[in-house]
């Protein structure tokens, strides 16, 4: 059952992506979408739900139980960002939507592996400072424009975030073989991203 309910919690945040890269799609003006992207991960951090690029920055501060989630959470991720794909392309928007999104992954599906898992790595980089000051700041203005930036920052910075890919690749109905092995540079990327403040800011507590 504890299973099922983090990949259930997943899937509503791949969901939750989904709606952010719809309305980052919709918008020509590319900072005002970005801003209206954040409604994904602000919706996310409010019912706590499970997104892949949130829950790894804090791997090492949990038990193996937390570990084994990660993959869970991963998948219940690709099956709702896949979901939220099908549902818009049945619209009368889909197929403005997938064109946009065609565009966006042709871009990705170019770039070598290095440079795709060094924007993933500054990508959850941001992410990591989005959560961690949501979770953590004590001013509630600061939490909420937190994520906002760090949202922002990594969208117009062209950063990969690899829940966002799933669906921008699921809606242009990109994926393939190419796609699969830029998605674990993606994954890869985001994972040690977000790690890596948490081991730095371990490393110098533990030594002041």
């Amino acid at each position: 059952m504890k299973w099922l309910s983090t990949f259930l919690s997943a899937v509503l945040a791949g969901m939750m992506i989904g709606i952010g890269g719809t309305v980052f799609l919709s918008i020509d003006n590319k900072v005002l979408g970005a801003a209206l992207f954040t409604v994904g991960l602000f919706t996310i951090c409010v019912f706590s739900l499970s997104l892949f690029t949130g829950k790894i920055c804090y791997l090492l501060d949990h038990d193996l139980s937390y570990a084994l989630s990660i993959p869970v959470i991963w998948l219940g991720n690709l099956a709702g960002t896949w979901a939220a794909a099908r549902l818009m392309l049945g619209t009368r928007y889909g197929a403005f939507l997938a064109e946009r999104a065609a565009g966006l992954c042709q871009v990705k599906l170019s770039d070598n592996g290095l440079s795709i898992f060094i924007l993933a790595a500054f990508c959850n980089i941001m992410i990591y400072i989005a959560v961690e000051n949501y979770n953590h700041h004590p001013h509630e203005i600061c939490k909420y424009l937190a994520l906002f930036l760090g949202v922002i920052i990594f969208i117009l910075c062209g950063f990969e975030h690899c829940v966002a890919n799933m669906f921008y690749f699921s809606l242009a109905g990109a994926w393939s073989g190419t796609a699969v092995r830029q998605m674990f540079f993606m994954t890869l990327g985001n994972a040690i991203g977000g790690l890596l403040l948490p081991i730095v800011r371990a490393w110098i507590k533990d030594r002041v």
